[in-house]
């Protein structure tokens, strides 16, 4: 038996569980909630977390009918998996080879005239069909996309290029600032405004795509064609206030360790042991949030008193509430069973809930459960 071997077969410590059936129920809300727009995933960053490749099946089978992704590299991941969807990707150098990305059936998001350029090329090294692209408008957020004053040019050479059967334009779109409802009212505007001066120079799209999770939930009007579903999909709320619960989702990860020491406790004011927990910001759990979270054990909450580079400290925070050798302890989950949620880790580190999952390390093994 090889070292590596012998190691497979030890439990991991620190584990991430994924509810797979939670991502698909989730999904599925989005999908009701659409009301006949079809419902683009998103699984960019490992999937926020939580697993590209996993989560796009259950995203798939929830009924979404499309995956997003930043980046090539993380496009191929998927198809190298053999998921077939439709899947667009949207973040590009200029000069990108867009190669393998036709040859693998991906949509391109074009956000100025040499990405164009640079899919023609590429659909002539391949030669088949037209190459299938969107066109990414800057509407306010400031990313990438188009600026508005070169909004005809591009739509002028896509709508050439696609008479002589190099691409089509199957989408346009843009993201969203989310900076509050009026400045989200005029992004719509602009893209609509966008969309009327494609369809002057010729083009037809299919797919006019603008909300995420965000928009998807409260502003029916930006749903258009198609909504782009990020952090809704993984179960977490994308506003400050209010939770999961509220917005009939429920979180798909939960994150859970183990105590490996203890030692008397120097912070507890009454006789009790620290429990050091191995897991730390080498893995992904912010420092600041020390002193401020707790988090919950066999025995009950326990405060989060120090965050080193590869284990934490908890205390009991009343007695009989000791630590043990063993213990098990949950950092975040679905706080309707009673543990904490991710979005008081991302209070108590002052971020948001996305980072909290996203950042989440390799060293803390997935386990994935339906």
């Amino acid at each position: 038996m090889t070292v590596a071997d012998g190691a497979a077969r030890i439990a991991p410590e620190s584990v991430a569980i994924v509810d797979l059936a939670a991502v698909a129920r989730n999904v599925s809300r989005f999908v009701l909630l659409a009301d006949g727009a079809q419902v683009m995933v998103v699984v960019k960053a490992n999937g926020y977390g939580h697993g590209a490749v996993e989560v796009a099946r259950a995203a798939i089978q929830g009924g979404a009918s499309w995956l997003g992704v930043a980046d090539l590299a993380e496009a191929f991941e998927l198809r190298d998996a053999h998921i077939d969807a439709p899947l667009l990707a949207w973040l590009h150098e200029s000069h990108e080879n867009f190669t393998a990305a036709l040859e693998a059936g991906i949509d391109i998001g074009v956000s100025d005239l040499d990405q164009l350029e640079s899919v023609v090329r590429a659909q002539h090294a391949v030669g088949a069909g037209p190459a299938s692209v969107h066109l990414k408008l800057d509407t306010g957020l400031g990313r990438n996309g188009a600026d508005e004053p070169n909004w005809a040019a591009l739509f002028d050479e896509a709508r050439r290029l696609e008479l002589t059967g190099v691409l089509r334009v199957r989408g346009i779109f843009s993201h969203l600032a989310n900076a509050d409802d009026a400045e989200d009212a005029l992004q719509l505007e602009r893209l609509h405004r966008g969309i009327e001066g494609a369809r002057r120079a010729g083009l037809q799209p299919q797919l006019r795509h603008l909300a995420s999770t965000a928009a998807a939930l409260r502003l029916p009007p930006m749903r258009l064609d198609l909504v782009r579903i990020g952090i809704g999909a993984y179960g977490l709320s994308p506003f400050d206030g209010g939770g999961s619960a509220e917005l009939g989702l429920q979180p798909a990860m939960t994150l859970r360790s183990t105590v490996v020491a203890v030692a008397p406790s120097s912070d507890a004011d009454f006789a009790a042991h620290s429990g050091i927990v191995p897991l730390g910001y080498g893995d992904g759990i912010p420092p600041q949030a020390a002193g401020r979270i707790h988090v919950t054990g066999d025995a009950g909450p326990l405060l989060v008193t120090r965050i080193e580079s590869d284990h934490l400290v908890v205390e009991p925070v009343s007695p009989g509430n000791d630590v043990v050798r063993g213990d098990a302890v949950t950092l975040f989950g679905d706080p309707s069973e009673g543990v904490t949620a991710v979005d008081d880790w991302a209070r108590a580190a002052d971020t948001i809930n996305y980072e909290i999952v996203t950042r989440l390390g390799d060293r803390v093994a997935r386990e994935y459960v339906s």
